[in-house]
């Protein structure tokens, strides 16, 4: 399904993975929030598991289609389309869901999870349904706080948007716009960039650590180059090595980024006039909140 073509929906199970109960719970409090807030409901898959997404297919295959599988057969029982914030989360379930269209596949799956899944769910990153006409339309006529003036880098990542074929989250898999519309519905000024696709090194971070750094070092540098005052992201492993290793990352590199990098739920529900305590922005190694006062924002 393209990202052009999803349906809004007021409700949707929802399954926030292990990094948004873990490191990344702001992603998940500002995602809860600011769903309540524009009338959509989330309603958390009960027993969830693992999805395996990073490490699971490099250690058994079965593993990494029965994970999310699991977790799919969950959301097919509640009959609702479900939720998915997290990019790598997302496309390990895409990637199951794509694998059990063979009936052989499916049927080897269902005796590893106890059976009865029928691979029906509607799989939605949660981006995706902030990016519907509905949804905008519900956000521009909720801000109370545009955020004028401040000018925003919208970075995809390489798991949102690929491989294009399973995920279908974009028509345009170079150049995505979800998260540029969300920007502009907000009142902020989403900036052109080339690296908005580019591999942050992600599951590098312990294996090959200084190509994680230089790979996001060009990200960042790139941002700033385009005239970013912050970056926008919708993956907790991104927003990691972006934030918590940006420190890093200037004294190896000789240069200060300052490069404030929040989700986008954060800059929603800051549009919407919640608070920066609300959105957990004090979470985030880089600062933003000075960033924000100095522009009028806050």
């Amino acid at each position: 399904m393209k990202s052009s073509d999803t349906t809004f929906h007021s409700t949707y199970a929802y399954y926030p993975g292990c990094s948004l109960h873990g490191t990344a719970r702001e992603y998940d409090h500002s995602s809860r929030l600011i769903c309540r807030a524009l009338g959509i409901e989330l309603q958390e898959l009960k027993d969830w598991v693992c999805c395996g997404s990073s490490s699971a297919h490099n250690v058994s295959h079965l593993l990494s289609v029965a994970l999310p599988a699991y977790n799919l057969a969950l959301a097919e029982k509640t009959g609702l389309p479900l939720a998915v914030p997290c990019a790598a989360c997302f496309g390990r379930l895409k990637a199951a869901e794509h694998e059990l269209k063979d009936k052989k596949a499916l049927d080897q799956i269902n005796e590893v999870i106890g059976g009865g899944f029928n691979n029906s769910v509607e799989t939605v990153a949660l981006p995706s349904i902030f990016a519907t006409e509905d949804s905008l339309q519900r956000i521009r006529a909720a801000v109370a706080a545009p955020l004028k003036g401040l000018k925003v880098a919208s970075y995809y990542g390489c798991l949102l948007v690929r491989p294009p074929d399973i995920v279908q989250t974009s028509q345009d898999v170079e150049n995505p716009q979800m998260l540029d519309k969300i920007a502009e519905a907000l009142g902020a000024e989403p900036v052109d960039w080339p690296f908005k696709t580019e591999c942050c090194g992600a599951y590098m971070v312990l294996a090959r650590p200084q190509l994680m750094l230089e790979l996001s070092y060009r990200i960042l540098s790139m941002a700033k180059a385009a005239g970013a005052d912050i970056l926008m992201t919708a993956c907790p492993m991104c927003q990691s090595n972006l934030d918590t290793r940006q420190a890093e990352i200037e004294t190896k590199y000789h240069e200060k980024l300052g490069l404030p990098v929040l989700y986008f739920t954060q800059m929603i529900g800051l549009a919407l006039g919640m608070s920066p305590k609300e959105m957990q922005l004090g979470k985030h190694f880089v600062e933003a909140e000075q960033l924000l006062k100095s522009k009028g924002l806050i």
